[in-house]
């Protein structure tokens, strides 16, 4: 089992910064969202992964590449971000205006995916890293990375609501004594 698994949040984006839902519309990150990736390279300076994982979204391998792992870093698709269907590109805000008390982690998206099968997705991730022989590094988006945590100790799919997760944050999944916890989360990083 790995010592820990490090949970990379892509930097931001324009959408990321609107609030719109963005999964597998593929944008680039801002000039911020680059200068908060290579401070995350600043910050993950010397440390040696077993595994590094990336969406292949663009905005996650390129957080993934500025923060020094592009080389050694494997597509992992499971990582792509919960697919928002007809969603996709709108606010909740906007979603709200038709349909009032929407909630994602409640009422889903129409033609989109499952809270359940994004968590299988998950579940893939978590049994891939804990077959490596040290720390692994999970660079992805905001709600799959949310949804992995609550998987990782044990809690329901729409768990996730619970975890709020900023652009360009690291968090940390881990063990105390044989427990599955969070021993970071959330952790913004500058210079």
């Amino acid at each position: 089992m790995p010592n820990e698994i490090w949970l990379i949040r892509h930097g931001e984006t324009e959408w990321s910064l609107s609030g719109a839902h963005t999964s597998r519309t593929d944008i680039p990150l801002t000039p911020t969202g680059r200068e908060r990736a290579a401070a995350i390279g600043r910050y993950l300076a010397g440390k040696q992964f077993a595994l590094v994982l990336t969406s292949p979204m663009l905005r996650a391998r390129d957080t993934c590449r500025l923060a020094g792992f592009g080389d050694v870093a494997q597509i992992e698709p499971n990582l792509c971000e919960w697919d928002y269907g007809d969603y996709e590109g709108l606010t909740t805000r906007q979603i709200q205006a038709e349909r009032p008390g929407w909630s994602l982690w409640e009422d889903g998206t129409p033609n989109g995916e499952s809270v359940d099968h994004a968590a299988a997705r998950t579940q893939a991730v978590i049994a891939r890293a804990l077959e490596a022989p040290g720390d692994v590094a999970l660079f992805a988006h905001g709600h799959i990375l949310r949804i992995l945590a609550g998987g990782w100790l044990g809690l329901p799919a729409n768990s996730g609501r619970l975890f709020a997760l900023s652009t360009a944050a690291l968090s940390t999944l881990g063990y105390e004594r044989e427990a599955r916890v969070i021993s970071r989360w959330n952790l913004s990083v500058s210079g």
